[in-house]
């Protein structure tokens, strides 16, 4: 082969080689950032439901069916509640007993796929809790989006915002106490959501861009009596009050923020997403390059945002090393950057997303010591 040609052939061959590893990393950034809200995370194994009794289900033995704490238990048109593992349940050595506090809905059979979810509620505050709450629309940059308000006679507000892999019916996991804690509360939806505006671009943002819809439901607050507002955010939820404490213009009526397992770092969660989603390790920085690029963010404005020197008001963290989603390590050194505002409670043995569900008791005292001197 002459040497223009094999020059020629080379060149040919890295340009389809370039192009196709371009386009596996798009197909791994879309795994990555089109998670659908409402949908378990891919990072959390199916199990397979192996018996039922009254009280108990038995399900496949593996770390998540063992993990301590109670979780929502959900597969295709199926939603139930499991506590912890009851000892000298039956189990076998492929199986794990554990307590089954209700089905919500659809019917939990011998052979039914489900995965363990942070979702315990199903419904809305009045059908989940018998809560009164009222459905507001929060006019945002994109267009209206659904939020519950659940009415309360203290001037601070709490509003709630999920994260990755839920939608608002995540945050009733804490409104039975919060509402106990005599706060209104907002549970808002964001971009991406049902009933809220689509993605401009069809991909989510992890917090860059949604962190402007929460900034919307601060301004609905005050605008309808807040004196002053305090955020509680999961994952990505917990991003976008880092982003709304350091950059919204309503920052001066924030008191406080809630981060449950929030993702501080955007590289490391796209890679785990889409690693969830059985990327090969070798795209993994093809992905987050790809993210980057599609969406035109990058983890400059979420270390800002992150930055311990830009926070101003008290701030309590629920995090653990068991995070596979959100590097637990992250809110670690947060913490440790402003120890004055900054308090992490670790919670071991709790997925993302699931920190309250590992032990709510203690999630909830944890809550009501720093909330108090915030009413």
């Amino acid at each position: 082969m002459r040497p223009a040609t094999a020059t020629a052939t080379a060149v040919t061959t890295l340009i389809g080689v370039g192009a196709a590893a371009a386009a596996a990393g798009r197909l791994a950034a879309d795994a990555a950032l089109k998670a659908p809200h409402g949908r378990a995370l891919p990072a959390e194994p199916r199990l397979s439901v192996h018996a039922t009794a009254p009280g108990r289900v038995t399900l496949t033995r593996c770390l998540a069916s063992l993990r301590p704490g109670v979780y929502g238990l959900e597969g295709p048109g199926v939603h139930a509640v499991v506590g912890p593992v009851i000892d000298g349940g039956s189990e076998t050595a492929d199986t794990v007993v554990r307590r089954l506090d209700r089905v919500t809905y659809g019917t939990l059979a011998p052979g039914t796929k489900a995965r363990l979810t942070p979702r315990v509620y199903a419904g809305d505050p009045r059908s989940a809790l018998g809560i009164d709450h009222a459905d507001v629309d929060i006019p945002g940059e994109l267009g209206a989006s659904p939020a519950w308000f659940v009415p309360g006679p203290r001037p601070t507000w709490v509003i709630t915002v999920h994260g990755l892999g839920t939608g608002r019916e995540h945050p009733l996991n804490v409104l039975g106490f919060l509402h106990a804690q005599q706060f209104p509360v907002l549970d808002i939806s964001y971009r991406g959501d049902t009933g809220a505006p689509a993605y401009p671009d069809g991909l989510g943002h992890l917090g860059a861009s949604e962190w402007r819809d929460l900034d919307a439901a601060i301004r609905y607050a005050v605008r309808y009596g807040a004196e002053r507002v305090i955020l509680h955010g999961w994952s990505t939820g917990a991003a976008m009050a880092l982003h709304a404490a350091a950059g919204s213009g309503m920052r001066d009526r924030i008191s406080g923020l809630v981060l449950d397992s929030p993702v501080l770092d955007w590289e490391a969660t796209v890679g785990a997403l889409a690693s969830a989603r059985r990327t090969p390790a070798v795209l993994l920085p093809l992905a987050v390059r790809a993210a980057q690029g599609r969406t035109g963010m990058n983890g400059d404005r979420l270390r800002a945002a992150a930055d311990p020197r830009a926070l101003t008001v008290p701030t309590l963290i629920f995090h653990g090393p068991d995070d596979r989603v959100a590097p637990w390590q992250r809110s670690v050194e947060l913490a440790a950057g402003k120890p004055s505002l900054v308090e992490l409670r670790t919670v071991a043995g709790a997925p993302h997303g699931a920190m309250w569900n590992a032990d709510p008791a203690a999630y909830e005292e944890a809550m009501r010591r720093f909330l108090t001197p915030l009413m």
